[in-house]
């Protein structure tokens, strides 16, 4: 039987490992934290490197999250001792010790984490997620919802277990998407809807006075 510390030291190192960064380097030659909206998770890497990159991305960040928290359920720690192996999952994924304690915004590993802890809370929560990036077009915003609604389910499915764990990791993600926030509320948040190759509205009107003068 491993013990509660030896998985939560697991978690933290295989949480730190930042798969963004290897997955855009080795794709594309390109390092995500210098590139694009410099950050290592799933979106970035997607825009950088294309879709197919991205989810491979997504798919490694949620395993990081889903397999110590798994092992940690097999071995038959208490749901605090759970709680604090899923935290040190998503803390290595935000404050790598791989890149000088930097790091990703901790939805990606945070969905890993509850995916063997509350499938059904979690299931509710992604889709409200969604469907926010659906109508907004933001990825940010579907983010923040996520995590704020994932307390509610758990509460209404009667998974109260989790929900310290829940909570903590919601002000989490908050504090790492303050940035997203400032710029949602401006209004100048990049959405994933709108293409990185659309044109500046000066730019048609420029290219269209240029073709008037020709006509002319």
């Amino acid at each position: 039987m491993l013990t509660a510390f030896v998985l939560v030291l697991f978690a933290y190192v295989l949480g730190s490992v930042p798969w963004g960064v290897v997955i855009a380097k080795k794709a594309c030659g390109i390092d995500p934290r210098t590139a694009g909206s410099h950050s290592i998770g799933a979106t970035n890497i997607s825009r950088l490197c294309g879709f197919g990159w991205g989810v491979a991305t997504l798919f490694c960040d949620v395993f990081k999250g889903t397999l110590p928290v798994f092992l940690a359920l097999q071995n038959r720690l208490d749901p605090f001792e759970v709680s604090l192996v899923g935290l040190a999952a998503v803390l290595g994924h935000v404050f790598s010790c791989f890149l000088h304690f930097r790091g990703g915004k901790a939805v990606a590993t945070t969905i890993g984490v509850f995916l063997p802890l509350a499938f059904l809370p979690l299931l509710g929560a992604a889709v409200l997620c969604l469907l926010l990036i659906w109508l907004s077009g933001f990825v940010s915003l579907g983010s923040l919802t996520l995590v704020s609604s994932l307390p509610l389910f758990l509460l209404f499915s009667g998974q109260t277990s989790w929900l310290g764990l829940s909570l903590v990791l919601c002000l989490l993600v908050f504090f790492k998407h303050r940035e997203n926030i400032l710029r949602l509320h401006a209004g100048t948040e990049k959405s994933w809807l709108k293409s990185r190759h659309q044109e500046n509205p000066s730019d048609r009107s420029a290219t269209s006075e240029s073709d008037q003068e020709v006509k002319k």
